[in-house]
């Protein structure tokens, strides 16, 4: 069995990777991490976990969880991981984190955009970036892995392909995007309050949100060019959810045939992207609480662009499914382990 502990398991991701692990046959949950709720029963914390789970939350002493655990999932805010890993704590066991500290390779690109010092530079080389579908083999390999956020996994996976092939403009994308309310986190927000987001729809973050670098580097690297991208995020008043609709000018003739030639070229083979049939536009309510990513596209003739779009369930494979697939591919289990629920719905 498979030791897991869990920094921050009382934040929505966190409880997250608590319900997934529960159904992994592989793994056993030591350590239910959570600064704000130590020595309080989990179960009160979250009452979903009644008679399932007995423990207690414990602090974030990362030094004392890597002697007891195989794996460390740090679902905490950005600058926390970076300040607790040191070399000692990956020689002992596998970190999987799920904010931002090790996603960016650059790291006064990261220092601008998320406004802390980073506090463990010397880790960021070594990360993988874990998009499983994009980087497998590396995965497979590493003691440190930067978990996607949730706007960024939706985009890329939606525009890969297409960047990848030279079918669109690169420095042409728009990116607009939609999250459901977890996203924001667990933490009390006036912005947030069901009084504040009901009954309405909002941009935020524009031009300034912190996930566009990512979305940059990781479609830069797929087409060997620096690409600038403009990307606006909007809140809307659901629990759950990512809808990605991305514009960009095509920048070659190509038919509609030859567009889902090339998606099934990268997604036909992968379990959690799936290319949907034609005319049928990707739904939040599809994806609901599954790993998995629904993705479309459609030609514009009359503007020579390409619309494409993406949705998944922003807990699930933008955060904490991520993670336990990410987990799989370290430990050399079969990578869609504990992750094959189906879609909820209603």
């Amino acid at each position: 069995m498979i030791k897991a502990g869990i920094i921050g398991s009382t934040g929505y991701a966190g409880n997250e990777i608590v319900r997934l692990l529960l159904g992994h046959k592989d793994v056993e949950i030591v350590w239910y991490g959570s600064r704000s709720y130590i020595d309080e029963r989990y179960a009160n914390v979250y009452r979903n976990y009644f008679q399932i789970v007995d423990s207690t939350c414990l602090d974030d002493n990362m030094g004392e969880l890597c002697e007891k655990a195989d794996v460390i999932f740090t679902a905490t805010p950005q600058g926390l991981c970076a300040s607790l890993v040191n070399d000692d704590i990956l020689s002992k066991v596998k970190i999987i984190d799920l904010s931002a500290d090790f996603r960016i390779k650059d790291v006064s690109v990261y220092e601008q955009w998320y406004g802390i010092t980073h506090k463990s530079p010397q880790h960021i080389q070594e990360a993988v970036y874990g998009l499983c579908e994009l980087n497998r083999e590396q995965i497979k390999g590493a003691r440190l892995v930067a978990n996607p956020g949730c706007y960024t996994t939706c985009s890329i996976l939606s525009l890969y392909p297409a960047v990848k092939e030279g079918i669109i403009e690169p420095q042409s994308i728009i990116i607009d995007a939609k999250s459901g309310t977890s996203g924001a986190g667990r933490g009390a927000k006036v912005n947030n309050l069901y009084c504040e987001v009901n009954e309405s729809i909002k941009a935020y973050g524009v031009g300034t949100h912190r996930h566009t670098p990512e979305i940059e580097e990781q479609l830069s690297y797929a087409c060997g060019e620096d690409i600038k991208l403009i990307f606006t995020p909007h809140l809307v008043p659901m629990n759950r959810g990512i809808l990605v609709t991305a514009y960009a000018n095509l920048a070659k003739g190509v038919t509609e045939e030859e567009i889902r030639a090339v998606y099934n070229k990268y997604y036909a083979n992968e379990q959690f992207v799936r290319l949907l049939d034609k005319d049928v536009c990707p739904e939040t309510r599809w994806v609901e609480g599954s790993n998995y990513v629904d993705v479309n596209f459609k030609i514009e003739p009359r503007t020579n662009r390409l619309i494409i779009m993406g949705a998944l369930d922003n807990l699930v494979k933008g955060a904490a499914g991520q993670a336990v697939q990410n987990m799989n591919l370290v430990f050399g289990l079969q990578e869609t382990q504990g992750l094959l629920a189906a879609p909820m719905f209603p």
